[in-house]
């Protein structure tokens, strides 16, 4: 099933979130951020969260030619990978920023899916340095748009996780960076919410 398909879902049922977590760097913190982030969100009965590490996820580097396919070896992985963002209503993306920018996994991740991500709306958690991973937040709120996702206004932004989180990765500060998520949730659900409507009345012309 892709994003195209129109689906009848409950108005009620919970919000399917996939929540992708993009950095497979040695020593990364970012499993620790989602992983304090899943916690933050865990209270939100509305949420299905569904996590997808790029750490797990062996993704080639080259993309077949227009018109082509990929092998059989790919093509598993995507078996396994696909169909989970096809059913996800929302994303939230964990990233961090390396030289003012998101990382090379992910954008490599991104690209080998396009329906899966068009008319639902993506939330950003990022980490890194006196930025926060702002500047790889809006780099991929440029690429999201391409793919006709809806990206939410507001973002979560851990500055300097290597001194503002501790060492099981919760933040120092976690009234505020828990308000955020909280935040961040909250658009996102309305707007995966109001998304997910309008896909089950009338199929995207993406």
């Amino acid at each position: 099933m892709t994003s195209n398909e129109a689906v009848s879902p409950a108005h009620d049922a919970p919000l399917r979130v996939a929540v992708v977590v993009g950095s497979v760097r040695e020593g990364r913190a970012g499993r620790a951020v989602a992983d304090w982030f899943l916690g933050a969100a865990a209270g939100d009965a509305g949420l299905h969260l569904d996590v997808i590490d790029l750490a797990e996820v062996d993704l080639p580097l080259v993309l077949p030619g227009w018109g082509g396919g990929p092998g059989p070896e790919t093509a598993a992985v995507l078996g396994g990978i696909s169909p989970r963002l096809a059913a996800a209503d929302a994303f939230v993306v964990v990233t961090p920023e390396y030289n003012h920018s998101f990382p090379a996994s992910l954008k490599n991740f991104v690209d080998w899916h396009y329906t899966q991500w068009q008319a639902k709306p993506v939330g950003f958690v990022s980490y890194g340095g006196l930025g926060g991973g702002l500047r790889a937040v809006e780099q991929l709120r440029l690429v999201f748009a391409e793919l006709h996702a809806m990206t939410v206004r507001d973002s979560v932004s851990l500055h300097g996780p290597w001194s503002g989180l501790t060492e099981d990765g919760t933040p120092r500060d976690a009234d505020v960076c828990t308000g955020a998520a909280k935040g961040m949730l909250g658009q996102l659900a309305w707007w995966g919410r109001a998304l997910r409507a309008a896909r089950a009345e009338r199929r995207y012309a993406g």
